[in-house]
């Protein structure tokens, strides 16, 4: 798999005083976005043994969205896991073509039984990443 896409619509309760889609809930859809490429490329016994945790955002805004407009999330890793972690690249852009966000997220893979940070499986870093060029 290369990259992944989930589509948004922002709603009267993502908006904040400055009638825009607040930060915080930029944050929670990059963690939708991160969650829904896992769910799509593990298996299910991946999905029951580990868990990703975020160690880092870096967010660069780019544009606003309004209640009831979309956006299109993109996310791609571009570089092999460095052991326990790898960064995440995430866009989202609106309808009208223009980025609102760029972002580049570290995730840290956990054993869910020891609760402790392990290697990312080769096998399991070669479905998420990119195969088609950033």
């Amino acid at each position: 798999m290369s990259r992944f896409t989930l589509r948004f619509t922002a709603t009267d309760a993502d908006i904040d005083e400055l009638g825009h889609v607040n930060n915080a809930v930029w944050v929670r859809w990059m963690q939708d976005v991160a969650v829904s490429h896992w769910a799509a490329v593990a298996t299910p016994d991946e999905i029951a043994r580990h868990v990703w945790v975020v160690t880092r955002h870096e967010i660069d805004y780019r544009g606003n969205v309004r209640a009831g407009e979309h956006v299109t999330a993109e996310t791609w890793v571009q570089d092999p896991p460095r052991g326990a972690r790898f960064d995440r690249m995430m866009r989202f852009t609106g309808d009208d073509g223009r980025v609102k966000i760029d972002a580049r997220t570290t995730w840290a893979l956990i054993d869910r039984d020891s609760g402790r940070l392990m290697r990312v499986p080769a096998e399991m870093a070669a479905r998420f990443m990119e195969t088609t060029g950033a």
